[in-house]
C-alpha cells in the first residue's frame, strides 16, 4: 500500500490497495462513526461524483472513497466491467483496510455496487443509499440503451470526464477502452427479483431525479419491496426510504449538493422513527 500524507489538516489519507489485480485508488476523510463508502458512477471518479459533497459528509464522520477500476487513479486490467467484480473490489479495499462494516453511498454503477454488497454480503452493510440504479432492466428507460449503444472519445471531448480521466490516470491513452467498457457493462444480466430486494436487511435510502434514467414507478417499487409507501403517523416510518430530487437528470444526480447533504446526513443518523399510534397512551 502507498500512504501519502499532506501536514494540511483537512487533507485526505490516500493510498492504492492491492485488489483482484489492482491498484485500487482510495482516500480516507474524517473521522468518527460508522465509516461512509462513496461509490461513484461511470466515467466519473471521486472528485467529479461526490466533491462539492465530501466537507459536509466528513465533518462528523469517517467517509473512505474510492475509485473503480480504470477511473480515477485506480488502473484498469483485462477484464469486462461488472457489478460483481466490482464489488468484490470493493470487499478487497474493505479487507485492506481492515473496516469491518461500512454505510455506503453509491451513485448509478456505484449504486448497483452498493446494492449487491447490500444483498450479497450484508454483514458489510449498516445502511445503505442507493441512488440513480435500477434493480431490474424493467425499470430503466428505453432511450437509455439507445444513448449509450456508442461511445467515443470525440463524444466527450472537452467534458470534465475527459479532463480528469487525461489528468489523473495511470494510463491515460486507454480512454476509448474504458468507454467500450462501460457501453457494455452489466450488458444481458437479469438483475434482482422482488424477493432478493425484500429480503435483505440495510436499511436503504432510494435516490432518484425526477427526470433521471430510472423511471419513477421504478423507485416507487423499490420503496414498496422495501417496506414503504405506508401511512408513517399511524405505523412509523419505515426503515428504508425514498428521495426524489426536483429538476434533477441521471447526470447531474447529485448537483443539488446541499439538498444532497440534508437527506443523506439525515437518513444514516436517524433512529428509527415512531407512528402517531406508537405515541398514544394504552
Amino acid at each position: 500500500m502507498t500512504e501519502q500524507t499532506s501536514p494540511a489538516a483537512s487533507a485526505p489519507q490516500s493510498g492504492l490497495a492491492p485488489v483482484n489485480g489492482l491498484e485500487m485508488y482510495y482516500e480516507i476523510h474524517g473521522s468518527g462513526g460508522t465509516p461512509l463508502l462513496l461509490l461513484h458512477g461511470g466515467l466519473f471518479n471521486i472528485d467529479l461524483q461526490f466533491g462539492e459533497l465530501l466537507p459536509s459528509l466528513s465533518a462528523n464522520r469517517q467517509v473512505i472513497a474510492a475509485d473503480f477500476q480504470g477511473h480515477g487513479r485506480t488502473n484498469d486490467i483485462d477484464r469486462s466491467l461488472n457489478t460483481p467484480d466490482l464489488a468484490s473490489d470493493v470487499v478487497g479495499l474493505l479487507k485492506h483496510l481492515d473496516i469491518p462494516q461500512v454505510d455506503v453511498f453509491g451513485f448509478s454503477v456505484g449504486g448497483a455496487v452498493a446494492l449487491h454488497l447490500a444483498i450479497r454480503n450484508p454483514e458489510l452493510i449498516r445502511k445503505a443509499i442507493i441512488s440513480s440504479v435500477s434493480f431490474h432492466p424493467d425499470g430503466d428507460r428505453t432511450e437509455n440503451t439507445e444513448a449509450v449503444g456508442e461511445l467515443t472519445v470525440d463524444m466527450i471531448a472537452g467534458t470534465p470526464m475527459e479532463a480528469e480521466y487525461l489528468a489523473k490516470s495511470p494510463h491515460p491513452d486507454r480512454l476509448q477502452a474504458l468507454l467500450d467498457k462501460i457501453v457494455s457493462y452489466d450488458r444481458g444480466e437479469g438483475g434482482w427479483s422482488d424477493d432478493d430486494i425484500r429480503g435483505y436487511p440495510a436499511p436503504t435510502l432510494i435516490t432518484v431525479g425526477d427526470c433521471d434514467a430510472v423511471k419513477l414507478e421504478h423507485a416507487v417499487r423499490f420503496l414498496q419491496l422495501r417496506g414503504g409507501d405506508v401511512n408513517g403517523d399511524f405505523v412509523g416510518v419505515p426503515a428504508s426510504q425514498l428521495a426524489v430530487f426536483p429538476g434533477t437528470t441521471h447526470f447531474f444526480g447529485l448537483a443539488r449538493a446541499n439538498l444532497v447533504t440534508d437527506v443523506v446526513l439525515t437518513f444514516l443518523d436517524a433512529e428509527p422513527a415512531k407512528g402517531w399510534g406508537d405515541t398514544q397512551e394504552s
